[in-house]
This record gives C-alpha cells, sequence and structure tokens, in this order.
C-alpha cells in the first residue's frame, strides 16, 4: 500500500437500517448490477417477507458479497435518486461518515468503484472455494486516496454532465421507439394474412464454440448473448467476442447487421433486439435474417407471451426450441404493405442506431474520465 494512501474503512461505515416497519413493498425492491447500477430485483421474492430488508437512502452504496460467476466485476449500485430503496439482506450497505462528507464526495467515491481497477482488486482480493466472497471487511481494507475537494467537484460535474446527455439521448430514443410502435400498431388491420416466421428469412440457431480451445476466443467477431440485449432495439456491444478461427469454425452461424435475435431460453425468453454490426450468438438464441427487421421486432414483442409458451413444457425453464419458433405464425399484411411499412419504420430504427452509437461514445468519454482517478 502507497504510503500517502489509507484504508477504505476510514472513511465509510456499513448501514443495517431496515425495513421494520413495512413501510415498503415489492414495488420498492432492486437489486444491483455489475455494471454498478440500481436495477429491478431478480431475486425471487416468493414467500419472502420484507421487514429484513436493508433500506438504503441516498447516496449510500450496496453491494453484493458475492464475486463469482459475475463477469468477473463486483456487483455494487449507488442511490443517487432523491427517494429510499430496500434490498435483499443478502447484500451489504455502507455509506460515507458524515465526519468525512466535507472531505469525499460520495459521488467521487461511486466513481472510483466505477474503475476496472476496482473489480479487478475486488475479484484478487475475493475468498472461498466454490463460491468467492468480497466481504464487508474487504471492503474496508482497500487502498484509497482523498483528493482534494476542488478536484473532486471538477471530475464529478463532467461525470454528471456525460450522465445527462446520455439520459437525453436515451429519453429521445424511448419516443422514437414509442413513435415506431404507433405507425406498427396503426397498421394492424391490415395484418389479414397469418405466415410462420421462417417465411420472413433464415433462422439461425446460435451456438458456443468449445471453451476449452482458447485461441477460438479474441476480439475479432463479437459473440453475442442474452445480456448484451440490455433491453434496446440494437446490440451495439458485447461481453464476450470471438477469434477469427473459433468464428470459421462455426461458419454457418454468421449472422449479418439488422439480423433479429431473440432469446429463446429462461427468464429473457421472448427478449429481442437487432444486430447492429456481423456477428454470431450462443445456443440461447435464434436469430432471423429477414429483409424485415422492424416489422419482425415489432411482431415478436407483440407475441412475446405466446412464443414463451411454445417452450413451456416439463422442464421448469422455458426453452423455445427451432422448430417451434420458426413455424410460429405470426399476423402479416400484404407485400406491399409491408415493404411500405418496412420503409417507415427502417427511416425510425436508423435514428435509434446513432443515438445508441452516441450513447457508447459517450459511456467510453466515461470510462476514460474514471480511468484517470487511479492516476
Amino acid at each position: 500500500m502507497k504510503s500517502n494512501y489509507n484504508q477504505l474503512g476510514q472513511y465509510i461505515e456499513m448501514v443495517s437500517r431496515t425495513n421494520s416497519d413495512l413501510k415498503y413493498g415489492i414495488e420498492d425492491v432492486r437489486g444491483c448490477s455489475n455494471t454498478k447500477q440500481m436495477m429491478q430485483t431478480r431475486a425471487n421474492l416468493i414467500g419472502r417477507t420484507y421487514e429484513k430488508f436493508i433500506v438504503l437512502r441516498p447516496q449510500e452504496f450496496v453491494f453484493n458479497r458475492r464475486t463469482t460467476r459475475n463477469g468477473e466485476k463486483i456487483g455494487m449500485a449507488y442511490n443517487n435518486t432523491d427517494r429510499e430503496y430496500i434490498f435483499t439482506n443478502d447484500y451489504v450497505a455502507f455509506r460515507v461518515k458524515q465526519e468525512y462528507l466535507d472531505k469525499l464526495l460520495p459521488d467521487y467515491l461511486y466513481m472510483f468503484f466505477c474503475r476496472d481497477e476496482f473489480d479487478r482488486y475486488a475479484r484478487y482480493k475475493s475468498t472461498g472455494s466454490a463460491t468467492e466472497f468480497f466481504n464487508w471487511e474487504d471492503m474496508c481494507a482497500v487502498p484509497f486516496e482523498i483528493p482534494p475537494m476542488d478536484f473532486q467537484q471538477l471530475v464529478v460535474n463532467a461525470y454528471k454532465v456525460l450522465n445527462e446527455r446520455i439520459e437525453t439521448k436515451q429519453k429521445i430514443n424511448d419516443n422514437l421507439e414509442a413513435q415506431a410502435n404507433a405507425i406498427f400498431s396503426s397498421s394492424a388491420p391490415d395484418f389479414t394474412d397469418l405466415q410462420p416466421i421462417h417465411n420472413f428469412g433464415t433462422v439461425i440457431t446460435g451456438k458456443t464454440p468449445p471453451t476449452s480451445v482458447a485461441e477460438y476466443y479474441g476480439n475479432d467477431i463479437p459473440f453475442i448473448k442474452t445480456p448484451d440485449m440490455h433491453g434496446n432495439v440494437y446490440i451495439t456491444s458485447s461481453e464476450c467476442s470471438l477469434s477469427k478461427a473459433g468464428a470459421d469454425s462455426q461458419k454457418n452461424k454468421y449472422i449479418p447487421e439488422n439480423t433479429v435475435v431473440v432469446a429463446c431460453i429462461g427468464a429473457n425468453a421472448g427478449e429481442v433486439a437487432l444486430t447492429s454490426y456481423i456477428a454470431q450468438t450462443n445456443q440461447q438464441i435464434n436469430a432471423i435474417i429477414s429483409k424485415y427487421p422492424c416489422f419482425l421486432y415489432f411482431s415478436i414483442k407483440a407475441h412475446t407471451v405466446e412464443l414463451r409458451t411454445l417452450g413451456e413444457g416439463s422442464s421448469t425453464m422455458i426453452n423455445i426450441n427451432k422448430t417451434s419458433f420458426e413455424n410460429y405464425e405470426i399476423p402479416t399484411p400484404s407485400d406491399n404493405t409491408l415493404q411500405q411499412l418496412e420503409h417507415k419504420l427502417n427511416i425510425i430504427f436508423s435514428a435509434i442506431l446513432h443515438n445508441l452509437q452516441e450513447i457508447d461514445r459517450l459511456n467510453e468519454t466515461k470510462d476514460l474520465l474514471v480511468t484517470q482517478l487511479s492516476r
């Protein structure tokens, strides 16, 4: 540890405040992601009561002690809102000590946690056998140096400006998607025919190259998995990539840009997105290479419940097989109407993709900003 560094535990304290009065309910439960964001919880809440859940106030932090199988990152969230939320008591919550609030901005500490270096440190310090944990004691032992307040405020302000621009772009995209959906829905009376999905193009089920062959993985070809969809219209980045050799070992699994990808296994079954580049997918995704990706995007979204029903069987996990998927029939207009509708939707989808790519650039700038904190 550098001599001008102290342990983080000097500046933070655990929060043990609980929802004992049941002020908050299921709609207030949140979880945390490995991208350091609060999100809707994925925890199974059936049969659970909420009085022992942790209450997280504004400017407080929460993290998931378990670091195994979490994308080499630590799950964490910072409550940068103006209201309280509750988290399951599996998490650990903490805050900056009152006596240090005039020396350490919680927003700055959050930026510190967003660095890749912190994730690497947390994984390295995690302990356990089958499951590894980064515990409260480990968090308190993190080396940390408090910079001058004017520097903290400077980088926090820059970070907030970038976040505001990202939020603006996201709101624009939400409105654009709503406009496109309105156009699609207004055309529904013309959908007088039923056609199976395979009539709209080629359906490809993805495949994972052998993970035992290290040279099959690299940075050449994006390898899409269901978490990469992120609820966006377009997939613009993926956590995993294949080498050219790995992708070429299964050449029939290549998909071009503007391919419709649909999650077909598990809790995310039925989720749909479009690709923005040449890629491959894993076996949990069915892809449709079609001249009508925008039409199919909304058609599949409109039939998510029915598609999920196709995958319900004796197994406890939804699994929509390729045959059932490509034979599923969707309402369809005449060829001429379909072409006109696709043209209208494509104009809006192109604007959405442009904004998503701009958001990616803003996020890259954010990443560069937080990287500077370690120097």
